[in-house]
């Protein structure tokens, strides 16, 4: 199987959203998908975006997808690449794709003088963290993640 990645285009929309969904029904989490083609040709590829993405192609064939945006770290004074997403497609799994495509995004970590390459996995996913354990990324276990959003974003948001 020859494996190809290319950057994603605003054509692509439709293709990120199915791995979105496929990716949101693996986490346990489809019905929390609210995207929309119009909603990711905005968000990734409109004016002012600060998020990237790539295609992952098996013989020309969409397998999957990677989507990032630079974080930023104080201690370092540098960018990190910060990975949101990274999704195979079942039949492409095993094969190293996901190895490929964080090989891809590490190099373009290092092309442009990010300090990290960090991202979060699911504590259940031991398929992933595999992978991640034999390319000797290294769990954070001493931060701990916390997220406002929905209506407890817009409370808090509001209140005095």
């Amino acid at each position: 199987m020859n494996f190809t990645i290319r950057p994603a285009t605003p054509e692509d929309a439709a293709t990120i959203l199915g791995f979105i969904t496929e990716l949101a029904v693996y986490e346990k989490a489809g019905h929390e998908v609210e995207a929309t083609e119009q909603t990711i040709r905005t968000s990734i590829f409109g004016e002012g975006s600060v998020t990237e993405a790539v295609i992952l192609e098996a013989d020309g064939h969409p397998a999957g997808f990677a989507v990032w945006f630079h974080s930023y770290s104080t201690w370092q004074a540098k960018n990190g690449l910060y990975l949101e997403d990274l999704y195979v497609s079942p039949d492409y799994r095993g094969s190293g794709a996901g190895k490929l495509l964080l090989k891809h995004l590490a190099r373009i970590a290092v092309e442009r003088g990010c300090g990290r390459f960090e991202w979060s996995v699911l504590d259940w996913n031991t398929p992933a963290i595999r992978v991640y354990d034999a390319i000797g990324a290294e769990p954070q276990t001493e931060w701990i993640r916390y997220r406002l959003a929905g209506d407890k974003l817009e409370t808090f948001a509001r209140a005095d």
